[in-house]
């Protein structure tokens, strides 16, 4: 089944990709932290100006939570950002000499860095096989039927995929489902009549959900 869920999503996303803007793995983990409960766009458009003038943890590690507030204030929760960016940035110029750790447990460590931000460093900015769980690939999971419908947080959906999903396909199936999340299957009205996995592969049509 997970193979032709894979193969009818890459027929309809071609293009699936990541859709925040990053050059190398200080990019990528910045620009993750900004994106919670943000769009890629918004993100986008305040990391293009906020890299050129800031453009490795040394220099943003130099500025106060209350100097960077106003540089990210479109990204929302600023004040909290603000502050987890600092603090991350000084702790890797003290502990990694600028640089973004590869591993989980190192980036977990960081300031503000869960577990599914470090999952999109290892994944996007390292190579890493994993499959980090947002709110979209959260949903869908649960939707499409991939995971135990008892698994109830991130971690647990994460380790389900995982398992599913074969090797090298899991850094694009991420890509896939935030595609479809935010393309087909919405949150609060999913548009099951152009989906290409409504039916047999979809638990949410089975339950003859209302998409209206």
């Amino acid at each position: 089944m997970i193979n032709a869920i894979i193969d009818k999503l890459s027929q309809l996303y071609p293009e699936a990709k990541a859709e925040l803007e990053f050059t190398n793995p200080f990019e990528t983990l910045i620009a993750t932290m900004l994106s919670a409960q943000c769009t890629d766009q918004r993100v986008n458009m305040v990391t293009r100006r906020l890299f050129k003038d800031y453009p490795n943890a040394h220099a943003l590690a130099k500025l106060s939570a209350e100097e960077l507030e106003p540089m990210i204030r479109e990204c929302g929760l600023y004040r909290m950002k603000a502050k987890h960016i600092v603090d991350t940035c000084r702790a890797l110029v003290d502990e990694y000499g600028g640089e973004v750790p590869k591993d989980r447990a190192a980036l977990t460590a960081l300031p503000g860095v869960g577990n599914k931000t470090a999952g999109v460093v290892m994944m996007a900015a390292y190579g890493a096989d994993v499959i980090p769980v947002d709110t979209h690939v959260f949903r869908l999971s649960h939707r499409i039927g991939l995971c135990d419908e008892k698994a109830s947080t991130p971690d647990e959906v994460e380790r389900q995929l995982e398992a599913l999903i074969p090797e090298g396909q899991r850094a694009h199936m991420h890509h896939l489902l935030i595609w479809h999340g935010r393309r087909c299957c919405k949150a609060q009205k999913p548009n099951c009549a152009a989906c290409p996995l409504k039916g047999a592969e979809c638990a949410w049509s089975l339950q003859e959900q209302s998409c209206l």
